[in-house]
C-alpha cells in the first residue's frame, strides 16, 4: 500500500467515505499538495457537495456479464454523496478526470433530461423489452434526489410503459415513490433489493456515511413489503473478519422486516478501490487490516482482487465457501428465496401520445 497523494484532514471530510482525493488512473500527470513556502496561514474549507449537469444521449446502458441477472441498466446520477468507502462504482469517475475517492462523493453529475431520453428509446421500434436495472452502480435515491427528482421521473415512464424494473438502493427516499411502486408491483413489474451491510450503527456510520443506519433500511423494507412490494435483503458487501460475522442475523433481521428474498456478495476492490479501502481500513482499524486483507488475497490467488467472471462476486477458497454455505443454510432455515421468478414483460406497451394514430382493429 502507498501512501495517498493528496491525504485531507478528517476535519474537512467530515461523513465522507474516502480519506483522500488522489487522481485517477487515466490522468496524465499526478497532483499533490504543498505549500507555497510563505508562511501565511490559509483558510481549509470543509468538502462540500457540489451538482453539475449533462445532457445525456442515451439512457439504458446494455452490459453483457455473466454474474448479473440482467442485461441493461440505468443510472440518473454519476457519483454518488453516500460514500460507501467500498463502493466498486468509484473508479467509474477516473473517466471524469476527478478522484474516486472524495471527489466520487462531492462531486455529483445529475442527467436532467434522463425520463426524456428513457422515453426515446423505450419508443423505438427496435426496442426488445427485459428487466431494467437500477440503482447497480450508483444509488438512484441518494441525497440529491429529493431536490431533482429524476429517479421518481424515469419510474413514471417505465410506470407508464408497464416495463419491468429491479431497484437496489440504501436510499429511504424510496418510500417516497411507494404510490408508484405499489401499482407497478400489483402487475409483477418491479422487485426492490435493499442493502444491509451491517446491523452495527457505527460500523456502518464509518464505512457508509451518508447512507440510512442499519435500523432505518430494515424499516424500509417494512414499508414496501407492507405496500405490497417485494423485496431483498442483500447482504452486500460481506466484509471478512469485520462484518462477514453478522451474516445469518442481518439474514433474519431482513426476514422479519418483511423481506422474501436474500442474496449476498463478497467485497470487492476494483482499481483504485483497493487503495482508498486500504487507506480506510489503516484509519479506523488498523487492527484488523492484516487478517481481512489476508483473507481477501486468499480468495484471489494472492490478489486483492480478480475481475474473472463467476468469481469476482464472491471469490475462491475456503474461506468463500464457508460463507457462501453459511448463506445458503440460513436461507433454508429462514425461509428466503435465492432465485426469484422473472418479473413481466407480456404487458409491456407504448401509450399513445398527441398525434399518434390509434391502431386498427
Amino acid at each position: 500500500m502507498t501512501q495517498p497523494k493528496r491525504p485531507v484532514a478528517p476535519d474537512l471530510r467530515r461523513a465522507r467515505g474516502a480519506t483522500s482525493r488522489d487522481c485517477g488512473r487515466f490522468e496524465r500527470f499526478s497532483r499533490s499538495d504543498e505549500s507555497d513556502g510563505w508562511d501565511i496561514p490559509e483558510e481549509e474549507v470543509p468538502f462540500r457537495t457540489e451538482v453539475s449537469e449533462e445532457q445525456a444521449r442515451s439512457m439504458i446502458n446494455y452490459v453483457r456479464s455473466p454474474d448479473l441477472p440482467f442485461d441493461r441498466s440505468l443510472n440518473p446520477y454519476r457519483g454518488c454523496e453516500h460514500g460507501c468507502i467500498y463502493c466498486f462504482a468509484r473508479p467509474t469517475h477516473a473517466y471524469l478526470g476527478l478522484s474516486p475517492g472524495l471527489d466520487f462523493e462531492t462531486r455529483l453529475i445529475a442527467r436532467p433530461n434522463a425520463p426524456d431520453v428513457l422515453e426515446r428509446e423505450l419508443r423505438r421500434k427496435s426496442y426488445r423489452v427485459a428487466t431494467l436495472a437500477i440503482g447497480t452502480n450508483t444509488d438512484p435515491y441518494q441525497p440529491v434526489e429529493r431536490d431533482l427528482g429524476l429517479m421518481r421521473a424515469c419510474l413514471e415512464v417505465l410506470r407508464d410503459y408497464r416495463h419491468p424494473v429491479a431497484i437496489v438502493t440504501k436510499g429511504a427516499l424510496i418510500e417516497r415513490d411507494i404510490d408508484i411502486l405499489s401499482d407497478m408491483a400489483e402487475l409483477g413489474l418491479v422487485r426492490v433489493g435493499v442493502s444491509v451491510t451491517s446491523l452495527d450503527a457505527q460500523l456502518s456510520r464509518k464505512m457508509e456515511p451518508r447512507a440510512p443506519v442499519p435500523a432505518r433500511r430494515l424499516a424500509m423494507i417494512r414499508r414496501l413489503s407492507e405496500a405490497g412490494i417485494p423485496v431483498r435483503v442483500m447482504a452486500a458487501p460481506m466484509v471478512p473478519a469485520l462484518s462477514d460475522p453478522e451474516l445469518e442475523h442481518i439474514l433474519e433481521a431482513g426476514r422479519d422486516a418483511g423481506a422474501d428474498a436474500a442474496s449476498w456478495i463478497m467485497l470487492r476492490l476494483p482499481l483504485e478501490v483497493a487503495e482508498l479501502w486500504q487507506d480506510w481500513l489503516a484509519e479506523h482499524y488498523p487492527d484488523r487490516a492484516g487478517r481481512i486483507m489476508g483473507h481477501l488475497r486468499d480468495m484471489h490467488d494472492g490478489e486483492v482482487y480478480s475481475s474473472q467472471w463467476h468469481r469476482r462476486m464472491r471469490g475462491t477458497g475456503v474461506y468463500a465457501e464457508l460463507v457462501s454455505q453459511r448463506f445458503h443454510r440460513a436461507t433454508r432455515a429462514l425461509g428466503l428465496v435465492v432465485e426469484t421468478p422473472p418479473l413481466r414483460t407480456d404487458l409491456f406497451h407504448r401509450p399513445l401520445r398527441a398525434g399518434d394514430q390509434m391502431q386498427l382493429l
